[in-house]
């Protein structure tokens, strides 16, 4: 396993995450050595989602007014429906994101997570899979959208769905290990 000392990742989230698409990448994450922090929108808790319910609250660690891409090696974005729907509708949050492109810095999105690669028009040309429900926002947004456990293009990690989280957790773990990626473009 990669050894991620030394790397700092973000976790953009707000209420409403899928709670596997957060808990199980930043678990992966930390145990490669990386250190984690959940940003939100507002300072406290957030919580989860699960099994079609409200679930856990998580500890929200920075918000994103105290925070830039500088302060991070890479960026993560769980997906559920209400998340990044609300987090795309959010400039700061939006802007955040296609920092992390314009940076050349990696970028995992699962599930409806994606739907916030659309709104930072970070998509135009990058091969990348989401939930089946969001393709044609995908596709509108320029991505050649395939249907893959993981597909990894230039730094960009993105998967479907939790039962992927296996295949995207180790893949996000290799691309934040492997840094930079000059052809990763915003």
């Amino acid at each position: 396993m990669e050894n991620l000392n030394r790397k700092t990742v973000a976790i953009l989230a707000t209420n409403g995450f899928e709670e596997s698409e957060l808990r199980e990448p930043k678990k992966a994450l930390e145990d490669a050595g990386a250190d984690v922090h959940i940003v939100s929108l507002e300072a406290g808790e957030i919580k989860a989602w699960a099994d079609g319910n409200w679930s856990n609250t998580y500890k929200v660690d920075k918000t994103i007014d105290e925070v830039s891409q500088k302060d991070y090696h890479a960026l993560m974005l769980p997906g559920g429906v209400i998340n990044p729907d609300l987090l795309r509708r959010n400039d700061q949050a939006v802007a955040f994101v296609k920092s992390f492109f314009e940076n050349k810095k990696p970028v995992g999105a699962i599930c409806h997570g994606p739907w916030l690669l659309a709104e930072a028009d970070v998509l135009k040309g990058r091969k990348v899979t989401s939930y089946n429900s969001i393709k044609t926002d995908i596709k509108n947004a320029g991505a050649n959208w395939v249907d893959e456990e993981v597909v990894v293009d230039e730094g960009l990690v993105t998967s479907r769905s939790p039962k992927d989280l296996p295949a995207f957790n180790s893949k996000l773990v290799e691309e934040v290990y492997e840094g930079k990626h000059e052809m990763q473009t915003a």
